[in-house]
């Protein structure tokens, strides 16, 4: 057989595998993923509402241009009062970012070492967190710990905790997940820890620290500890699939952002304002720039892309953790990265 006939063969299996595989995903995603690509940000943002979302917010800012504003569908469906760019929004686990910045600060300023275990922060945890005396705070920051994840507790999401004491006690004398540095898996207790430990460390609690220490100095307004600090009609509803109605003031204890406060804060974070460069080596030693979020009625992405100096984050209000939207919001926001990279080339 010839290297031209193997070839021939090879796209054959190729094309005839790919084929096979469109039967297999769900068409939703394939409609999504074919549609005719929009010449703007809009008109991927107006795609939204059509599959499914009850509303969606996107901001956009390049570095050296004025920042754009997108929003489609509704801020509250049940009133039909359309999506604002400027509504809060709870951003769920991009707060981690916050977090791992604070937990930056507090080791370059000797306040915390990365290597000190969690038994040594809190004795009292050594006899009910398996391998407490060998999770450093290095391995919380980065999901190498092995502490099961609270989100993962039963009822968890029906039936919230209402304290961090509260959440902390439903893993507590619970078998690890793996040992302590051998596997990655995120686990949101980790944060749960790291922000009991910025509390014990400072004398006031973690978000406190942050608006002091990252919020204030570049600025950012829009950001909030949680839903008891803000005006509710402020919040973009959320809603769940097969739940007839919003769920925004179920508390999950997220932390609460605009559009444009998050953007700019991951700005800073990728280019150097938010850090000096001893801090900056630390961060980046620990843990990741971009992030995304997701809680009940509530899914969220914010990326920087060094290739374009832009920052993008993208807020949609409708979720189904055992459907489709998180696929859907992820292919939504990849489309708005090629309009946005079609203008740059």
């Amino acid at each position: 057989m010839t290297k031209k006939q193997k070839k021939q063969i090879f796209r054959i299996v190729l094309i005839t595998g790919t084929i096979i595989s469109l039967f297999f995903v769900p068409w939703i995603l394939v409609k999504a993923w074919l549609t005719p690509l929009p010449d703007t940000v809009q008109g991927v943002v107006n795609e939204a509402p059509r599959l499914g979302f009850d509303g969606i917010i996107v901001y956009v800012h390049q570095k050296g241009h004025k920042p754009q504003f997108y929003a489609a569908g509704w801020k509250n469906t049940e009133k039909k009062i359309p999506a604002d760019p400027h509504a809060l929004f709870k951003i769920a686990s991009i707060g981690k970012l916050y977090d791992a910045v604070a937990i930056t600060q507090l080791v370059y300023n000797n306040k915390l070492s990365l290597d000190s275990t969690l038994a040594h922060y809190f004795p009292n945890l050594a006899g009910h967190i398996q391998y407490a005396n060998q999770i450093t705070l290095r391995m919380l920051v980065q999901h190498h710990s092995g502490i099961p994840n609270i989100t993962d507790t039963p009822n968890f999401w029906t039936n919230p905790p209402k304290t961090p004491q509260e959440a902390l006690s439903r893993i507590l004398d619970k078998p690890a997940d793996f040992k302590p540095g051998t596997k990655y898996e995120y686990s949101n207790t980790n944060y749960l820890l790291i922000s009991m430990l910025i509390q014990k460390v400072t004398g006031e609690s973690s978000f406190r620290y942050i608006k002091k220490n990252i919020l204030k100095p570049l600025g950012l307004k829009h950001t909030y500890g949680s839903i008891h600090q803000i005006n509710m009609n402020d919040l973009m509803s959320g809603y769940y699939v097969g739940v007839d109605h919003d769920i925004k003031s179920v508390d999950y204890g997220s932390m609460v952002a605009s559009a444009e406060d998050v953007g700019e804060f991951v700005m800073a974070l990728n280019d150097g304002r938010l850090l000096n460069a001893k801090e900056q080596a630390i961060y980046s030693s620990l843990y990741k720039y971009n992030h995304t979020g997701l809680i009940p009625g509530y899914q969220s992405i914010a990326k920087y892309f060094k290739s374009m100096n832009t920052v993008v984050v993208q807020f949609t209000n409708t979720t189904n953790f055992s459907g489709y939207n998180w696929n859907l919001s992820e292919i939504i926001y990849h489309r708005i990265i090629k309009v946005l990279r079609k203008k740059v080339d």
